[in-house]
């Protein structure tokens, strides 16, 4: 169903996206506000389902690389997403017709909300992660193949970076982050460019409706002062992990990643226990004093205010906050064997740690991913057979 996106649906938007955010993506409070001046200068924000976009439509992604303390620190300019998108539509030669998020975490909910108003364009109800992650081939888009390339950054000066033809998408990460860490550590992005029927391929479907219903789930439950975290999860599927209180937190900036490693010592049910969770930019792992893997990625680490569930992003974690540490199921389409190579534990160095699943489905929806059609492509690819992009 279309939706006319309003100021209310922007605070909705901003908690359940910093909760799908897995502590990264960046703090949505800024593109909230970015985009709410927007709506009150008449400009409008529609999304649209990915079934109503023509197969031969032109869609991209657009958000921000870079580590998330960067962009706290170092406001946005306002138009490095909408600069972006045209450096994007000059090179290929034609107008980009729909947006959509290449992450629905964090603050990465709100660059396409922004370019939407901007350029009078639709945004497609979907992205490419179901949450946040820190590098850019780990989205469904290059998992299950389409051409990472031609891809664009820009900084707040205008400066911008057109990445013409790289075939790997791992290469375009690792030269994208190099640019970004000379353009100040934080920068706006759009690419890839591909087919309304290749991006219901690869779509994960109803995303930015379901952060919203999260956030709304959230606002109701203070508002009758019932329990946030329940009606939370509720929406969004998965479990209490662990509740504690924050005791140390080791943060550094390296590579362009906000690196760390979060303590938190066990109260209420967890009392006497303690907790680790690594992150960059997002959490990765989380493990007990003893050793026990409580989740790791894929499946989502979430950290929420213990009383209201409010999301807490990486770089706003901080001695003495009370929280309480969520599991949510990873999305169908980064748990396949293709996924892993990109997602999976392996991926992030935890070469000995196996990936086991959560319970449960992502937001309760295991059809939200055409796993079938998208691994169908990728066999297409491998076998040499013309491609569709």
């Amino acid at each position: 169903m279309t939706r006319t996106i309003d100021r209310d649906d922007l605070e909705r938007l901003a908690i359940g996206a910093g909760i799908l955010g897995t502590g990264g993506g960046g703090n949505p409070y800024l593109g909230k506000l970015h985009a709410r001046r927007l709506l009150d200068q008449g400009l409008t924000i529609t999304v649209v389902p990915a079934s109503d976009v023509p197969d031969d439509a032109l869609v991209t992604t657009v958000g921000s690389i870079g580590a998330p303390v960067v962009s706290n620190e170092r406001p946005k300019q306002g138009e490095e997403f909408l600069v972006s998108l045209r450096a994007l539509e000059k090179h290929l030669g034609r107008e980009i017709t729909h947006v959509t998020c290449a992450e629905i975490g964090g603050s990465n909910s709100m660059s396409p909300m922004i370019v939407a108003a901007q350029a009078n364009l639709p945004v497609v109800d979907g992205d490419g992660m179901g949450r946040a992650f820190p590098e850019l081939q780990m989205d469904t888009f290059m998992i299950y193949g389409i051409d990472p390339t031609p891809a664009v950054i820009s900084d707040p000066r205008g400066h911008v970076a057109i990445f013409d033809k790289l075939d790997d998408p791992t290469t375009l990460e690792r030269y994208a982050r190099t640019v970004t860490v000379q353009m100040g550590g934080s920068a706006g992005a759009a690419g890839p460019a591909m087919s309304g029927r290749a991006m219901k391929r690869v779509l994960i479907r109803d995303t930015i409706t379901l952060a919203i219903e999260i956030g709304d789930a959230a606002l109701k439950a203070r508002a009758t002062h019932a329990d946030p975290v329940d009606a939370v999860l509720g929406v969004a599927g998965g479990q209490r992990l662990f509740r504690g209180k924050i005791v140390d937190v080791d943060r550094r900036l390296v590579g362009g990643f906000a690196r760390g490693e979060l303590a938190v010592d066990g109260i209420g049910p967890n009392d006497g226990e303690t907790l680790k969770i690594d992150f960059q930019n997002e959490n990765l792992i989380a493990r007990t004093g003893k050793g026990e893997i409580l989740a790791v990625v894929p499946d989502l680490i979430c950290i929420v205010d213990a009383e209201t569930a409010e999301p807490i992003t990486t770089e706003l974690l901080r001695y003495g906050l009370r929280i309480e540490v969520l599991g949510i199921p990873a999305p169908e389409a980064l748990k396949s064997e293709a996924a892993m190579r990109y997602v999976g534990p392996a991926a992030f160095g935890y070469k000995d740690v196996a990936f086991v699943p959560l319970p449960g489905h992502f937001a309760n929806n295991p059809n939200a991913f055409d796993l079938d059609a998208a691994m169908s492509h990728l066999a297409s690819r491998s076998c040499g057979s013309p491609v569709v992009r």
